[in-house]
């Protein structure tokens, strides 16, 4: 077995609440009872109106790449440190949002750093991504003689990992909209504009005003992080943001952001050295979609949508080395420290400790 402490499995934990457990691809949420819930906002103080459902939500270890789950050899079935790295530069990256006078967050707390405690959102339907250079699967669907994206179109001539000339909104689908002509009924599928002004009611907007807020919002937080990693010397490449309604103390509707922003997982960050000398090296999940790209028999099964089920079974039975695994917990480690400006601490024991706060100060525990 590895030596490392790795928190792979976070849907059991022995937290009170009501309903299932909702276990997402590294995330899990456990939405506490409604009492629970009132007496947390009243012994801790949290600026959320009383009827406020509250949830503990869990980050694991776990990676994921290609719609599926990796695991490494020697019982390492996830990335040390990679839970902690994503939780840090999200609350980083809020604080900085919060300073800035853009639009608050989901989190209420940070009882440990596995952990938040968030409240209740209506989550719009929309993946919010931009883009400041073409890479990925737009480079990809570029050189195929593609060139519009998201209703945007872009000039002749551009080349692999160019610069645009200004940042791209270029929205996707969260989950599967039913129902819109223009709209085909998969996750995650490019979406216009139009497509969401004309069908507010399905991305779960309030308002056409509230369209071009998300994009404010987008717009306004990619900027500030793009020039917090300047000052590092890396380069903010793309990224996606999620948004969600919450209700004021005095009843008003707010958008505000949730999920994560700014992390190794929901962006792309480079290194601006090694750009300027003319290589990519990535400072994000996208080096390891590259490691296994490399490492696995046949990569093919990772890039064609067709040969899903063959790609399941390889994720459920391949174990990439021990070594790939380190790098991979460099890279998340190595960039968070630098975001948030020192080196983070790899718990010894995970879980346990999760366990131990939410018992001891929080009364969450189930004996």
């Amino acid at each position: 077995m590895s030596s490392y402490k790795v928190l792979d499995v976070n849907d059991d934990l022995p937290i009170r609440t009501k309903g299932a457990v909702h276990s997402g691809k590294v995330r899990s949420v456990y939405w506490l009872t409604d009492q629970d819930s009132a007496r947390l906002i009243e012994e801790k103080g949290y600026d959320v109106p009383t009827g406020t459902e509250l949830a503990i939500m869990v980050i694991s270890d776990r990676i994921s790449a290609f719609d599926c789950i990796w695991q490494g050899e020697n019982g390492l079935n996830g990335v040390p440190g990679k839970g902690i790295a994503l939780n840090s530069v999200a609350a980083h990256w809020f604080k900085l949002f919060d300073e800035a006078g853009l639009a608050g967050n989901h989190i209420v707390d940070i009882p440990h750093p596995y952990v938040w405690i968030v409240r209740k959102a209506s989550t719009v339907r929309v993946e919010a991504i931009a883009r400041q250079y073409i890479t990925g699967s737009m480079w990809r669907d570029y050189s195929k003689g593609v060139r519009e994206f998201c209703g945007i179109n872009l000039p002749e001539g551009l080349s692999a990992h160019q610069k645009l000339d200004e940042v791209l909104i270029t929205p996707s689908t969260k989950g599967i909209i039913r129902g819109l002509p223009d709209v085909p009924e998969v996750d995650d599928v490019n979406i216009t504009r139009r497509n969401i002004t004309d069908n507010l009611d399905a991305f779960n907007f309030k308002s056409e005003t509230d369209v071009a807020l998300y994009e404010k919002l987008l717009s306004e937080g990619f900027a500030l992080i793009s020039k917090e990693l300047a000052q590092l010397d890396q380069i903010f490449v793309d990224t996606k943001f999620e948004f969600g309604y919450v209700e004021d103390k005095d009843g008003t509707e707010r958008l505000i952001y949730i999920d994560e922003v700014g992390t190794p997982d929901s962006s792309r960050i480079w290194d601006g050295p090694a750009y300027r000398d003319g290589k990519i090296v990535e400072n994000s999940k996208e080096g390891f979609r590259q490691l296994l790209i490399n490492n696995v028999p046949d990569s093919d099964v990772l890039l064609n949508k067709d040969r899903m089920s063959e790609r399941e079974q390889l994720a459920a039975s391949y174990k990439l080395p021990e070594s790939v695994m380190m790098s991979v917990s460099d890279t998340y480690v190595g960039i968070a420290s630098k975001i948030v400006g020192k080196q983070l601490t790899i718990p010894q024991s995970p879980r346990d400790e999760v366990i131990a706060v939410l018992d001891k100060e929080y009364g969450l525990i189930d004996a």
